[in-house]
């Protein structure tokens, strides 16, 4: 029991140091999203949505997943303290980000008329695409650093490159969307790109890398396993992106661009501020799932030991956004966007599911076998696109929920079922109880806000937070022993 205790602290340590960095740059995102809301409207986050959109597809296709793949080459010659490793590591990595971020740049360039075409349905924003077409070489060059960061465990700095560039990005962006309305989408997309690889190059200045020289064989040779993983992790993100975009296209031909911008902020509140607490877990799971991947049964214990702590702290956030769903929208763009209140508490049910999905996708990776995770990406990608367009053609935005809400169950049967046949994993009984418990708060939660009468959900959802709060408190107690902890602080 102490070995698993400790175990636990150290998720929790993990968590809290990179939640901490999350939860300012949701707070961040917020203020920035609402400011675009109220400035620009749902048109102007529409078209705001479907230029990155579209300009994120095309950098998925060219930047070969480095951001991914590099970090474990980067990590692992930092491991052996040879500076001359690290430096021709650190060496090949930078050339490779200069290469696959160029030809991003150019595909887009040559491209920005077609793009405008299939993205908006005329040739009005093919100069936008021309100048915003710079930012896929900024942004392949700024991974590039962040993965030197990130691999050479250089976590503080890998931190404030983040946070001083939102708040940067906010200050600056914001008085360009007040002065310059729908004109200064594009600038704004530029300049935010370039303060983050501004910041990214000034944090890596302090890692002292010695010259090189790789050449051209060396270099062939040195990044082909990084292109080989990462060119089958950027296949199944380029499968998410398209899906993402076809859903958008679909939206923008069938219900027009304003109900793209609401589709884009349900989206940002059910996917993006969720997946920060993922990326704040994740950043300290990875490498100890890695550590252990060639024992199923440490697999298994702790995969389990991080669902349960993901549980514990997602389940009462998710029942607040599900009873608060109306001013959560309000407070965080405008009245102009409760249209996506159904569909947000729809999928914010279904996030109980994602949270194993994410869990499966690691275990996929630990265990190298990227046929099984790209497959099964791939079919998870496919019926949750299938699903989006249905459920928009009958339901309009609240159908998108509920496409997402099952396809969320589908993919965690999926994951169950692969990840039991193939490695033998199976959830603890623990987890399986703490999972059953929160959920049915959610649940009750759900079914109070879509069938009782104002105020009776909130009275209801009051009672049911309380509960899943004070559950989570409990379980996390016994784990990491938080009484124990406060006291010996004060």
């Amino acid at each position: 029991m102490p070995d698993q205790k400790s175990s636990y602290r150290q998720i929790m340590k993990a968590t809290s140091i990179f939640g901490g960095v999350q939860v300012f740059q949701i707070i961040i995102q917020i203020i920035r999203s609402k400011f675009i809301a109220v400035l620009l409207g749902p048109v102007g986050m529409g078209i705001a949505g479907l230029l990155t959109t579209t300009t994120n597809f095309v950098g998925v296709l060219a930047d070969f997943g480095l951001g991914t793949s590099a970090v474990k080459d980067i990590a692992a010659a930092h491991g052996t303290g040879n500076e001359i490793r690290i430096a021709t590591v650190a060496t090949v990595l930078r050339r490779l980000v200069w290469v696959t971020g160029l030809l991003g740049t150019f595909v887009t360039l040559i491209l920005s008329p077609w793009l405008s075409q299939l993205t908006f349905g005329n040739h009005n924003y093919t100069t936008a695409f021309v100048w915003i077409s710079c930012t896929l070489l900024f942004t392949q060059l700024t991974s590039g650093k962040m993965v030197l960061l990130q691999g050479m465990r250089k976590i503080q700095y890998l931190a404030k490159a983040n946070l001083y560039g939102s708040v940067l990005g906010l200050i600056i962006t914001v008085p360009l969307y007040y002065k310059l309305g729908m004109d200064g989408i594009v600038p704004g997309i530029i300049i935010a790109s370039l303060i983050s690889l501004s910041l990214s190059w000034f944090f890596v200045r302090s890692i002292e890398i010695k010259p090189v020289k790789v050449s051209v064989v060396k270099t062939i040779a040195e990044g082909k396993s990084m292109l080989t993983m990462g060119f089958t992790i950027s296949l199944s993100v380029l499968l998410s992106v398209a899906a993402s975009y076809f859903v958008r296209i679909f939206i923008s031909r069938t219900g027009g661009v304003a109900d793209v911008g609401l589709y884009s902020a349900g989206f940002s509140i059910v996917t993006i501020y969720v997946s920060m607490i993922f990326n704040a877990m994740g950043t300290d799971f990875y490498p100890r799932l890695s550590a252990v991947s060639h024992n199923n049964s440490l697999c298994n214990q702790t995969i389990n030991q991080q669902a349960e702590i993901a549980i514990l702290i997602l389940g009462p956030i998710l029942i607040v956004f599900l009873v608060f769903i109306h001013w959560v929208v309000v407070l965080l763009y405008s009245n102009k966007f409760t249209p996506i209140n159904n569909m947000i508490v729809w999928a914010a049910l279904g996030m109980f599911f994602k949270v194993i999905i994410w869990l499966g996708g690691f275990l996929f990776l630990v265990k190298g076998n990227i046929r099984i995770y790209f497959w099964n990406e791939f079919a998870s990608n496919i019926y949750t696109l299938i699903l989006n367009l249905i459920g928009y053609h009958f339901f309009g935005l609240t159908g998108l929920g509920i496409s997402w809400f099952i396809s969320y169950l589908i993919a965690m049967i999926q994951f169950f079922v692969i990840s039991k046949i193939k490695f033998s994993f199976t959830f603890d009984n623990h987890f399986v109880r703490i999972f059953l418990y929160q959920f049915a708060l959610a649940l009750a939660a759900f079914l109070g806000v879509e069938v009782l009468p104002q105020p009776y959900p909130y009275l209801l959802g009051v009672l049911l937070i309380s509960l899943s709060i004070g559950y989570s408190w409990r379980e996390l107690d016994k784990r990491i022993g938080i009484k124990n902890l406060l006291s010996k602080n004060k």
